[in-house]
């Protein structure tokens, strides 16, 4: 266990980074020395402003100055951040940061695209591969399915296929061509000019398809010809003739599907094709030719699918770690030259530093959209392991988001292996594990928002002991004890039998209904399958559950027009408040007149939004506040009127905690800004953009919303880690809202590495015991003493350290 490791402190630091007059968002004039070649903790409540002296202030001054150095038509390319409000920043070394990410979902990117690994497999294969006789050698792109050379022509490197067929295409052969019997074409118009180009082509429109020669059917479904012909309007004297262009029924399912920017058309088409594993591939997204080419025996859409610690087995022999007879039978494949030694080398370097952090279950070909946050986060910190640089800041959000604590422990080698590099590592973190580990501790304080962005403490993390304006002095050192509720009985049980979803393999589980469970188990072992794939599905069969609702950490929305306040629905009080004014009523104004998102309240320059873009010659385009409004969002006719003494604009303004008490007299947004406050998003704006929220505030945000609700009891409550970016004191406040639903007699399951949290479930559902192949399974079962005390369990030992010794 991570307690008990004595960490490697390293020589006193060479220098400090000093930072004078640092006003980032809610900094207040801070001056802080932080030690260099040492790993330093950034601590604080969320929304303390920890972030903005990490990466808003530190980070970003050493990329301003390492653009500089850049030639301005270059740095146009490159994605820049604004210029930090801080007097002086002194002692400061180049600076690499990693932060959280969510990118958008795409089946293409993958492990082995975001470490760069497949990029040396490829050329492996292209340059040591064994060829099929008289096969042309292939270069490294032909086997990338994301490329022309090496996407598979029929699915086009996805795996993959949508086929179109007669039966997908018409539905009722007895009607005629005229009555709508090819389906799959469009309605409308653009269905009568089909028909009408079908007609001048010659084919009878009138007779039922089935009395169609198998000949027309098969050229009016699936030709690729597109002839084009006059067509004379025939109920129509005004229409003049035109030109009509044939589309076969898969031209246009298949044109729509790949071209369409309307979602909804896109899935209409979908029900006219059969989707599944392309025949010309067999789902490796290939062509015929890069799937001819092996090494070691094996193709490399097969090396690509191997757990990491198989392909580094597969690789060492290729690397020269076997006796020379083998090698040289190996030559005449090209796997025995000084080409294939050394990239294999590279690759199982590389390869041996995932597999040390613990993700050795993962594939090449795992789709990134499938990994958890932690997940993501190991892989980009150890691809920055691996690049030797020297003397660099590597600033981290989080390093340990989403990680077991079995998992935390190869991370903090990891952190000390950066510094004993001779780089300095500022992490910004709420796990107090990796803080206890720390060298140096930065606490930022004492409350988040305005009631934050003071430096309270910085040196030794010893030292924060003494310091009581501290939040997080009381969690760094003392233990947390199990919780003195009583635990609940539950209501009745969920059967789940003969389970097989990915690593789930005929898994049978019970799941407690009226209590709280907790999911655990490390990276891999199935605990989000089972709860967000399983659980989601199968229980709304069970008679005593009337509704399940997934609180996941998914955006709430997309665009900057999406924010807390009307997520939540607390903004339509608001608007409905001023809406009711006298100076309102007077104007005739409704509540739409207060809207960002209308026409009339909001600014006509900038559309609401509150900024306009700015093109800058050789310099990337960039936002700033609208011109006319400010950045208000409104009209300035809009904001003359007030509800006690605020505009509209001065409310989007305001933190959930400012809100709370201004707005105490609405009822319907109070109670929203109260349920805000209790999962610990006081210090978020009402107005700020959904894109800038993290998945873990997107998260609580939804929670709140269902908190706010008439809770009628009987739904099931599904959570993904919602402990995910929160301060020890913010999880206790989570604890306390979950307890609340389940209390009302509701259900809640969450996966959860927070031992904090799984020592006040009241059952708990241990997975794994290893990630992957090695997963899957329930190890062990029962209330949190029950699993502490499970032998083969990698949760326990933690569990025991998060309960008191004569709990059981």
């Amino acid at each position: 266990m991570s307690e008990s490791r004595t960490p490697a402190r390293p020589a006193e630091p060479s220098g400090f980074i000093s930072v004078r007059g640092a006003r980032e968002n809610n900094l207040r004039d801070v001056d802080v020395d932080v030690p260099r070649d040492s790993i330093v903790a950034f601590t604080g409540v969320s929304g303390s402003g920890k972030s903005s002296l990490a990466f808003g202030t530190i980070f970003a001054e050493a990329q301003r100055r390492f653009l500089e150095s850049v030639a301005p038509y270059a740095r146009r390319l490159i994605a820049q951040g604004s210029t930090p409000h801080v007097d002086s920043i002194t002692g400061l070394p180049p600076a690499v940061a990693l932060q959280q990410r969510r990118g958008a979902p795409s089946s293409r990117s993958t492990v082995g695209t975001l470490t760069t690994l497949s990029n040396s497999l490829r050329m492996l294969f292209s340059r040591a591969g064994h060829y099929p006789a008289g096969a042309p050698r292939l270069e490294s792109d032909s086997f990338s399915p994301n490329t022309v050379a090496g996407a598979c022509p029929r699915c086009h490197g996805l795996g993959v296929a949508h086929e179109v067929t007669e039966a997908s295409a018409v539905r009722d052969d007895s009607l005629s061509i005229r009555d709508g019997a090819i389906t799959a074409w469009p309605g409308a118009w653009q269905g009568k000019n089909l028909r009408d180009v079908t007609a001048v082509l010659g084919y009878d429109i009138d007779i039922p398809w089935r009395d169609l020669s198998r000949r027309d059917r098969d050229w009016l479904l699936f030709t690729e010809e597109q002839p084009v012909v006059e067509v004379q309007p025939q109920r129509d004297r005004v229409a003049k003739p035109y030109k009509g262009r044939f589309w076969s029924a898969r031209q246009f399912v298949m044109h729509t599907l790949a071209d369409s920017k309307s979602e909804t058309q896109r899935d209409k088409m979908l029900q006219y094709v059969n989707s599944g594993r392309c025949s010309l591939c067999d789902g490796r997204g290939l062509t015929r030719a890069a799937l001819d080419v092996t090494v070691a025996g094996r193709t490399i859409a097969e090396m690509n699918g191997l757990p990491l610690g198989g392909l580094a087995d597969a690789l060492r022999p290729i690397a020269g770690l076997e006796n020379a007879t083998a090698a040289t039978s190996r030559a005449s494949s090209g796997e025995g030259t000084e080409v294939a030694v050394t990239i294999s080398r590279d690759l199982l370097a590389r390869v041996d530093v995932l597999t040390g952090l613990g993700l050795g279950y993962l594939s090449l070909d795992r789709a990134t959209p499938t990994l958890s946050p932690g997940e993501m986060q190991r892989l980009r910190i150890a691809t920055q392991l691996r690049s030797g640089l020297f003397g660099v800041v590597y600033v981290l959000d989080e390093p340990s988001a989403g990680l077991h604590p079995a998992d935390t422990e190869p991370l903090i080698e990891v952190l000390e292996g950066l510094r004993a590099s001779g780089n300095s590592v500022f992490v910004v973190e709420h796990n107090m594990d990796i803080v206890r580990h720390a060298d140096w501790i930065v606490d930022v304080g004492p409350g988040a928002g305005a009631g934050g962005g003071d430096v309270l403490y910085s040196g030794p993390v010893d030292g924060l002991g003494s310091v009581e304006a501290s939040v997080t002095r009381r969690f760094v050192n003392a233990a947390i004890s199990e919780s003195s509720r009583a635990r609940r009985d539950p209501a009745a049980w969920l059967e789940l039998r003969d389970v097989s979803r990915h690593n789930l393999d005929r898994l049978d589980v019970d799941v407690p209904l009226g209590v709280l469970t907790a999911v655990t188990g490390v990276s891999g072992s199935g605990k989000s399958t089972l709860v967000g794939r399983v659980l989601a599905e199968r229980a709304a069969e069970h008679p005593l559950v009337t509704r399940v609702v997934q609180v996941d950490q998914k955006a709430i929305g997309r665009t900057p027009r999406s924010n807390l306040a009307t997520y939540t629905g607390l903004f339509d009080a608001v608007r409905a408040t001023f809406a009711d004014t006298d100076e309102a009523r007077a104007r005739g104004w409704t509540a739409g007149r207060f809207s960002f998102n209308v026409v009339g309240g909001r600014c006509d320059v900038c559309q609401g939004e509150g900024s306009v873009s700015v093109e800058l010659l050789f310099l990337p385009g960039s936002w700033s506040p609208c011109p006319e409004c400010g950045g208000s969002r409104y009209t300035a006719e809009t904001l003359e009127v007030t509800w006690n003494g605020a505009s509209i604009a001065d409310i989007l303004a305001m933190t959930v905690d400012e809100a709370a008490t201004f707005l105490a007299a609405v009822p319907a947004a109070s109670r929203g800004l109260t349920t805000l406050q209790q999962v610990g998003l006081g210090y978020l704006r009402l107005g700020q953009p959904a894109p800038q929220l993290s998945g873990g505030e997107a998260q609580r945000i939804k929670l709140a919303t269902e908190l706010q609700r008439a809770r009628s009891g009987h739904t099931l409550y599904l959570l993904d880690e919602p402990t995910t970016g929160l301060h020890p004191a913010d999880v206790e406040l989570l604890v306390e809202q979950l307890a609340t639903l389940v209390d009302a007699g509701n259900t809640v399951v969450l996966v959860e590495h927070s031992m904090a949290v799984v020592a006040h479930a009241d059952h708990v559902i241990d997975m794994g015991p290893a990630g992957g192949d090695g997963g899957g399974r329930v190890v062990a079962a029962g209330t949190p003493a029950d699993v502490a005390a499970t032998t083969g369990s990698r949760t326990a030992p933690y569990l025991r350290a998060h309960l008191k010794s004569d709990s059981r």
